[in-house]
């Protein structure tokens, strides 16, 4: 019988797929497609739950085969990130022209990252004393406190570094083994790594430029094979986000987010006024927000359902450039960098709203300015690396207690409403990328007005559906 309704489930997911190949096929827009995509994700989803229960073996094993359209899709988009970080930087830094200028790019982006990370921090330290967080409140059973013995045995391989010695993880002895993403900095150790070659074919035009016109010549071909790629997997959005918001609205059970629903508001609340305030920064450089918003809408339900910066990689840039009017230089740093410096939710509220928790629990005031001054620097700093894919809040985390002399294992507490808060961090990250890249744009003149407001530009035409 089990088996029977395992079928059922996925004969009716391959049909709601199908409705969306339909869409596809009528030329419905690609943004309704998305919605759609989700819409039908979390009405099947909430049905499955409502006939199964959350943990049910039935719910498990149709989930499972859901995976097929849903985690394959995720495991696509990371396949072409690496080639996509390593081509569009490398032809973006060896196609500057005139006045364009890596270091002020490079130095741009990354500031406006760092201080909406501080700021995102300080939101976040509000919000908790706001909302009155104390980890106290919490109840753990076996499973939190199995994630919490864990993330102290994870502690031992950070605890002991010191900050000059974090540093040196970004900089790539190896770069073939983090285009593995071996390490938690890989990404950006492959962005550095393709940053000298950048520079190194520059150099190159005054001492060789036979041999450079030659290497840029197949670096071109090769980003535009990428490209193609990434073209193909973007097609497959409206489906992978169908199977993975079924996923999370399925096996999220009700009880124990209600159990902590306290906490879950409260980050939400802290992540919405983040991304209120990234509209602010936006519109104080003469972009219309809601403009905005309409265009990335799309990227950001991505990451939402993905929870992968790292993944929503190429969707970010085709945003960026196609949609927002960024230089292709500014987007694929901003989005490479994004994904692994100054997280606004995974390396700034998440890590800042724990310490605040956690605080009371060894005798600190959390709202002592000392406390507060001290958390937000050391949120800044320990934002550098952190990985743009599942449990690099939790690695963050780790970072910021530890250098606070706060105890990590009551963070296990939350594992329960960790995935449901990862979806909003997520796509508080990618946004937070996407504003650094079109301010950056803007501060230095490398911004396409009137591609930004073109109402008429989908990203049907971006990736040719």
């Amino acid at each position: 019988m089990n088996t029977f309704l395992i079928i059922l489930n996925v004969v009716v997911m391959l049909a709601l797929l199908g409705v969306l190949f339909w869409m596809q096929k009528k030329h419905i827009s690609f943004t309704k497609r998305v919605f759609a995509g989700l819409g039908i994700g979390v009405v099947y989803g909430v049905i499955l739950q409502l006939i199964y229960t959350s943990d049910s073996d039935i719910i498990t094993k149709s989930v499972d085969w859901f995976n097929l359209a849903g985690s394959g899709y995720v495991r696509l988009l990371q396949m072409v990130v690496i080639p996509l970080i390593m081509v569009s930087i490398i032809s973006a830094i060896m196609n500057l022209k005139g006045k364009q200028n890596l270091g002020k790019m490079s130095l741009s982006i990354i500031a406006i990252l760092l201080i909406t990370t501080a700021i995102a921090a300080s939101v976040s330290i509000v919000t908790s004393l706001s909302f009155n967080l104390t980890s106290i409140e919490i109840e753990g059973g076996d499973r939190e406190l199995a994630q919490g013995q864990k993330m102290e045995e994870r502690l031992v391989d950070v605890k002991d570094q010191t900050i000059p010695q974090q540093v040196l993880e970004f900089i790539p002895s190896n770069p073939f083994a983090d285009m593995t993403g071996e390490r938690r900095t890989s990404t950006l150790a492959v962005v550095i790594f393709s940053a000298f070659i950048g520079v190194a074919v520059l150099g190159l035009d005054r001492k060789k430029p036979q041999q450079a016109e030659t290497f840029r010549g197949m670096v071109n071909a090769v980003y535009a094979v990428v490209m193609r790629i990434v073209t193909l997997v973007l097609r497959l959005t409206p489906y992978g986000i169908l199977a993975l918001i079924t996923k999370v609205t399925a096996t999220t059970n009700p009880d124990e987010i209600l159990k902590l629903i306290k906490f879950v508001i409260a980050s939400y609340v802290a992540l919405i006024v983040m991304f209120i305030i990234h509209l602010i920064i936006i519109s104080l450089f003469g972009f219309n927000p809601i403009t905005y918003v309409k265009k990335v809408l799309p990227t950001l339900i991505f990451a939402f359902t993905s929870r992968s910066s790292a993944a929503a990689i190429p969707l970010n840039v085709e945003t960026q450039t196609k949609r927002l009017g960024v230089s292709d230089g500014i987007a694929n740093l901003s989005a490479s960098f994004g994904a692994t410096i100054g997280q606004n939710g995974c390396a700034g509220i998440y890590p800042a709203m724990l310490a605040v928790m956690i605080a009371p629990t060894v005798g600190i005031d959390p709202m002592s300015w000392d406390f507060i001054i001290t958390l937000i620097l050391v949120v800044v700093i320990s934002s550098f690396g952190v990985a743009g894919v599942g449990g690099g809040a939790t690695f963050a985390s780790l970072i910021v207690l530890s250098t606070m002399n706060l105890p990590v294992a009551l963070a296990g507490l939350l594992i329960s409403v960790e995935p449901l808060i990862d979806m909003g961090r997520t796509a508080l990250n990618v946004n937070d990328s996407m504003t650094a890249g079109l301010v950056s744009s803007k501060i230095l003149k490398e911004n396409d007005q009137d591609t930004f407001n073109d109402q008429s530009r989908d990203l049907d035409s971006a990736i040719q559906v």
